[in-house]
Order: C-alpha cells, then sequence, then structure tokens
C-alpha cells in the first residue's frame, strides 16, 4: 500500500489553489493524498486529481477554545482511520491545530507550512496580542518534534520561527508554492489604455486602501492608468475590506472591482503592471502568477515580497503604508515602457530559474521523504 500524506487547510479553495501543483509532485512521487478541509467548493476538482476529499466544519477566524479543542479532536479521529505517513499542516492555524491532534500517534511525520506569520502577529488588538504570547508558548513545543518539519518561504520568517523557538535544523526554507511556467507562459504586451492589477484577497493588510490612493494621486497628477482589483473580501480576516467600500471605489475614475477572477489569465492579458503592497507575506502567489505571464511588478519592501521583486529588475519596491512612494514608483513604470518590458522579461527568467512548482514540488517531496522515515 502506498504511504498517506494527509494536507490539513481551513478551506478546499486555498489548498486547490496554493497547494495543488505539491500534491501533485506527492502523487507522481507514490504518496496516496488526502485533504482534510471545510470541503464547500473544490470537492470535484480535488477527487478528480485521484485525491481523496474529508470535510471538517472550521472556520479560519475561530480561535475559541471549545472550537479548537473540537477541532483537535475531529482530526485526530481522521488520522486514526487514515493512518497517514505524513501530515501537511498549511498555515499557522492547522499548524498548531494539526500539531495537537498529531501528538503522540506512531509513525507520523509532521510538516507545517507556516507563511507570513499572517494576522496574529500583524494585529496590535488586546485579543491578538493573547494570541501571540499562546503561540509563543506553543510553537517550540509542537515544532520540534524529531519528525517535525518546518516549510517557510522567505529568510524573515525562518528567523522568526527561530527566534519562537524552533530549532534551526527542524526549518526548511523552500521560496514559494512555485508556478507552473508551463502552463503560465509569457502573455503578449496588452494594448492601452495602460493598466495596473492587484490580485488577492481585499485586505488592509495586503495594502489595497494605500494602493487606492496612490491611483487617486496618480490620476491627480495626469498619469493615465487604469487600476483593476481582482479578488473579494475576506470576512473571517479582521483587516477584511468591506464590500461596501469596494463599490464605492469602484465607482471613482479609472477603477474596476472585478471580484474573484477564476481564470487568472484574463487578468493579466489586460493589465500592464502587477502591484502589491503588502505589510507582510510568505511569498506571493499572485506575484509569482504576473512574473510567470511576463509582467513587471511593484511592491512593498516587505518580507515575502521582496523575494520575488527584485528592485530596479524585476520591479520596484516601496516602503509600506507609503501611498505618495508607490505613487511614484507605479509612475515611473508606467511612463518608461522600455524598463517596464525589461523588467517584464527578468521576471519570468527569475521564476523559471528558481521558483517553478516542478522545482518546488521536488523539494517538498524531499521534506515529506525525509519526515517519513
Amino acid at each position: 500500500m502506498p504511504p498517506r500524506l494527509v494536507y490539513l487547510v481551513t478551506e478546499d479553495w486555498a489548498f486547490y489553489r496554493h497547494r495543488l501543483p505539491m500534491a501533485r509532485a506527492a502523487r507522481a512521487a507514490g504518496y496516496e493524498v488526502h485533504v482534510i478541509a471545510r470541503i464547500v467548493e473544490r470537492r470535484a476538482e480535488i477527487e478528480r486529481e485521484g485525491f481523496v476529499a474529508h470535510h471538517i466544519d472550521w472556520r479560519r477566524g475561530r480561535i475559541s477554545l471549545d472550537a479548537t479543542l473540537q477541532s483537535v479532536r475531529e482530526i485526530r479521529s481522521l488520522l486514526r482511520t487514515i493512518k497517514p505517513a505524513v501530515l501537511h499542516n498549511v498555515a499557522l492555524k492547522p499548524a498548531v491545530v494539526g500539531s495537537m491532534a498529531a501528538w503522540g500517534l506512531p509513525n507520523l511525520g509532521v510538516v507545517s507550512s507556516i507563511n507570513g506569520l499572517g494576522s496574529a502577529f500583524l494585529g496590535t488588538s488586546t485579543k491578538g496580542q493573547i494570541v501571540k504570547v499562546g503561540l509563543q508558548v506553543l510553537l517550540p513545543l509542537l515544532l520540534n518534534g524529531r519528525r517535525c518539519r518546518t516549510i517557510v518561504q522567505n529568510p524573515e520568517d525562518f528567523a522568526a520561527m527561530k527566534g519562537l523557538g524552533v530549532k534551526p535544523e527542524r526549518i526548511v526554507l523552500i521560496p514559494g508554492s512555485g508556478v507552473d511556467t508551463e502552463e503560465l507562459r509569457p502573455l503578449p504586451d496588452p494594448p492601452l489604455p495602460l493598466r495596473m492589477a492587484f490580485v488577492g484577497r481585499m485586505l488592509e493588510d495586503k495594502g489595497v486602501r494605500p494602493l487606492v490612493e496612490a491611483h487617486r494621486l496618480l490620476r491627480q497628477r495626469g498619469v493615465d492608468i487604469e487600476f483593476l482589483l481582482a479578488g473579494e473580501p475576506d470576512p473571517e480576516n479582521p483587516t477584511s475590506i468591506t464590500e461596501t467600500e469596494l463599490k464605492a471605489w469602484a465607482t471613482e475614475p479609472g477603477i474596476e472591482w472585478a471580484g474573484h477572477v477564476e481564470n487568472i489569465a484574463d487578468v493579466w492579458a489586460r493589465s500592464h503592471i502587477a502591484v502589491l503592497p503588502s505589510r507582510r507575506e510568505g511569498l506571493p502567489k499572485s506575484l509569482l502568477e504576473a512574473a510567470a505571464f511576463q509582467r513587471a511588478m511593484v511592491a512593498t519592501d516587505a518580507p515575502g515580497c521582496r523575494e520575488i521583486v527584485i528592485d530596479g529588475r524585476t520591479g520596484l519596491l516601496t516602503p509600506i503604508d507609503d501611498a505618495p512612494a508607490l505613487a511614484d514608483a507605479i509612475a515611473r513604470v508606467a511612463r518608461d515602457t522600455d524598463l517596464r518590458l525589461r523588467m517584464a522579461r527578468e521576471a519570468r527568467a527569475l521564476v523559471e530559474a528558481t521558483m517553478s512548482s516542478q522545482d518546488i514540488g521536488r523539494q517538498t517531496v524531499a521534506v515529506y521523504d525525509q519526515v517519513a522515515r
């Protein structure tokens, strides 16, 4: 019987969007793949891949003690039934809950991907600070086992996990989830008008608000550039922009809110510049995809962003939460076609060289093989 691999993810769409290439790599390496998540949107697609889907009723924003313990019991029961060789927890909440559920189970290696550290470490509310202190106690206890590995996507997160007490030999740096450079091919430069695009959840932490302000500044300066917002609010995230505000922005000149776009190529077929003024990332899939489609990028000089946006080479970096600086950088790329096209070519070359899903898949499967022994 082939060894079994379980992905523990909060939402089925998150697995399908971000983990599919590495799950395919694991399948090709001989693993039987199972997915534990809230299965509401992507069951058919997951099962079409030959993976086994297991539904649990949990939410990313639910952090009460009772709900957490209920999730631990439910996941532990599923793990006893599936009997996997490897459990891969994806994101901070599954890393904590999944590791608790796996505690003491025999012959189980545990891999946890913790990318960007999330709103629990960015928030300043009293509740957020309590959660942060709790994580600082729990993470070293849960992630330092002999058959445990924590995957991070950038050097800052490596240092952060080490600072939280996770042993360096238990941490593995793999740059992102990868992008399929065979499927996502360079697109022709779109016709005018010039357009910049943001792809992602509509969150304060993603820098959406200063990006809207930067677009207003550009219009005031006479820079003729349109702005496409592609993504939806995330009510379970405390920094989500409301649908009401997004609709109001879409009434402003030059701003379009497209909501969720199923085929991401549709965004880059009509957009010239990728923008992501985030406060912190793991390694953003939206920029990996933009680079694969051969688009120049403007992002903040933040963890994760600076791994893909090499300042002056694949794009430009700006300070966090600085709308005027963001407007300056966008204007520079927009006004210099030669610079923009050169950066676009460099971006494509970078993902081909170091960030393809094939390479990331091989590195991830090597971690599975290591903890499965």
